[in-house]
C-alpha cells in the first residue's frame, strides 16, 4: 500500500527498545515538525481552502500527537531532550530543484510530506508488531493508522492540484532516492534514521 522500495530492516527495533528514550524524543520533534509542515502549508497556500481546512485538522491531530508522547516522556521520568537534526528529512528534501512555479512548489512539497508520512507509518506498523512493551506496541498501533491517513491525504492532494501522470512519474522516482537514503540509515536511535 505504501509503496516504499526499501523496507526497515526489522533489527530497527532492537535499536529503539534499548533507546526508548531518544526514540519518544525523537518522535516527539517529529510531530512537532508534522504540525509545522501544515502550517507552512496554509501560510504559504491560502488559496487552495480544500487544503487549508485539511491542514487546520492535521495541525490540531498532530499536536495532540506530539503532547501524546511527550506525556509517555513524563510517565518515565524524563523531560524532553533537545531536537537533532533529521538526516533522513535534510537528505530527502533535496531530491526536487528548488524554484519553479507555485503549483510545482506546492506539488513537491506534498510529495515529500507523503513519502515522510508513508516511512513514519511503515515503522509504526513494525513497532506495533515488534515491541516488547505491549502497551507502547499497541500505541504506535494506533498512530500508524493515522499516519496512513496522512499520507494519502498528502499524495492525493498532490495529485489533484498537478498533472497526474507527472506527479505520479515524480512520486515514483522520489520512492527511488528515498530507498537510496535508507540504505545509509536504520541503524540510528530515530524515528526516520
Amino acid at each position: 500500500m505504501l509503496g516504499l522500495k526499501l523496507p526497515t530492516d526489522p533489527r530497527w527495533v532492537n535499536i529503539v527498545e534499548k533507546n526508548i528514550k531518544d526514540i519518544l524524543t525523537d518522535h516527539a520533534f517529529c510531530e512537532q515538525k508534522a504540525a509545522s509542515t501544515a502550517i507552512s502549508l496554509i501560510v504559504s497556500f491560502p488559496e487552495y481552502s480544500d487544503l487549508v481546512q485539511e491542514m487546520t485538522a492535521l495541525v490540531k491531530e498532530e499536536i495532540s500527537h506530539f503532547k501524546m508522547v511527550h506525556d509517555r516522556l513524563l510517565e518515565n521520568g524524563w523531560i524532553l531532550g533537545r531536537d537533532r537534526k533529521d538526516d533522513y528529512v535534510a537528505k530527502l528534501i533535496t531530491f526536487f530543484p528548488k524554484g519553479g512555479s507555485r503549483t510545482t512548489q506546492l506539488v513537491h512539497r506534498l510529495l515529500y510530506a507523503a513519502l515522510i508520512e508513508a516511512r513514519s507509518c511503515e515503522r509504526f506498523r513494525l513497532l506495533s508488531e515488534e515491541l516488547e512493551d505491549k502497551d507502547l506496541a499497541e500505541f504506535y498501533r494506533k498512530l500508524m493508522v493515522s499516519e496512513a491517513n496522512h499520507y494519502t491525504m498528502f499524495l492525493g492532494f498532490a495529485r489533484q492540484y498537478g498533472d497526474l501522470e507527472e506527479v505520479n512519474e515524480k512520486w515514483q522516482s522520489l520512492l527511488a532516492f528515498e530507498a537510496e537514503i535508507m540504505k545509509d540509515l536504520s541503524v540510528h536511535q530515530s524515528i526516520h534514521g
